[in-house]
């Protein structure tokens, strides 16, 4: 077996926090570039309410990005994209750093990691990214997503402007705990994600270089796969998390949207919303938008973990040849 620590029972070796700083934050931010028109879309499918109509269907898929190309422009497809590539960054970075630090923690003695500590790390870290960056960033972004304003009309100025604009409304009318609101809905939602995330990627990462451990250098780890070979792998288990906790993700965008009510606590309001949307929409109503978040996840998943297995790769190389070349010194 080869030992590349991929939760499996094999060693690892741990990246620096520099390098999951920069390889973290350059894939997230080509995540969040090619997949954003998709997540604004599964955004608009969880708040239509048109299922609540007598006689009316809800859009789907394509009819939803078609309606707001139309009513917004294309452009329409990234609002939120400055809350996104602003949170990236630091989101990937504590995301990847966190899980190395949790799964350090978790390894046994002599340094293996099993798959049960690949999951614990990779819930903690979905947890830690959620609390530190995600949720504020998912509340700026929901709020500017759910919009309906054309951006090809100067006259049609929208309450929130930008993503900057849209913070400081929010901390200015509501307080800075309106930023967090969802916290653990979101804490949730990513633990989930990214425990499934990880432990499917790095058990279809050890198989791959098992099975062809005799074309790969004695010396490889899982950044020597193929990068295509990277992408099929980071596709599929980007896929499982949402099918997971695809209601979480729906009842968390609706408690997001709009404003806390005075003298209603979160998780009332998350009672509510629950209760109405089956009562008025249905059990269905809870996977809406669950179409374009797989297409945006799953995709968003092979691009992140393909960018960043390349970028660490080569900074980490180029960190061993630094090194070597101090020591010849």
């Amino acid at each position: 077996m080869s030992k590349n620590g991929n939760g499996n029972g094999t060693k690892s070796k741990r990246p620096s926090a520099a390098t999951n700083l920069i390889a973290g934050g350059g894939a997230g931010a080509m995540e969040a570039v090619s997949c954003h028109p998709l997540d604004t879309i599964k955004v608009r499918m969880q708040l239509s309410r048109r299922a609540r109509a007598p006689g009316t269907k809800p859009r789907g898929f394509l009819a939803t990005g078609a309606n707001i190309v139309k009513r917004e422009t294309p452009l329409g497809l990234y609002k939120g994209l400055g809350a996104v590539l602003t949170g990236i960054v630091p989101k990937m970075a504590i995301r990847f750093s966190s899980y190395e630090s949790y799964k350090t923690l978790l390894s046994s003695e002599e340094g293996t990691v099993s798959g049960s500590a690949t999951f614990l790390a990779g819930l903690a870290a979905g947890v830690t990214e959620a609390v530190a960056v995600v949720t504020p960033m998912e509340v700026v972004k929901i709020r500017l997503q759910s919009q309906y304003h054309s951006l090809a009309d100067p006259l049609d100025v929208p309450k929130y402007r930008n993503a900057a604009h849209a913070s400081f409304t929010v901390l200015k009318e509501e307080g800075i705990r309106a930023l967090w609101r969802g916290v653990s809905l979101t804490a949730l939602r990513q633990g989930t994600n990214q425990a499934a995330n990880f432990t499917a990627y790095s058990y279809l990462k050890q198989l791959l270089q098992d099975l062809q451990s005799n074309k790969l250098d004695a010396e490889s780890n899982s950044s020597n796969l193929p990068g295509w070979q990277t992408s099929i792998i980071g596709l599929i288990s980007g896929a499982v998390g949402p099918f997971t906790n695809a209601p979480l993700d729906t009842i968390k965008t609706r408690l997001q949207r709009m404003p806390a009510e005075e003298g209603q606590s979160t998780m009332s309001r998350m009672k509510e919303i629950t209760q109405q949307m089956f009562k008025q929409e249905g059990s269905r109503a809870f996977y809406k938008g669950i179409t374009p978040r797989v297409m945006r996840v799953a995709p968003g998943q092979a691009v992140t973990f393909t960018v960043y297995e390349y970028l660490k790769n080569a900074l980490e190389k180029g960190r061993e040849y630094m090194d070597e070349s101090s020591y010849k010194e």
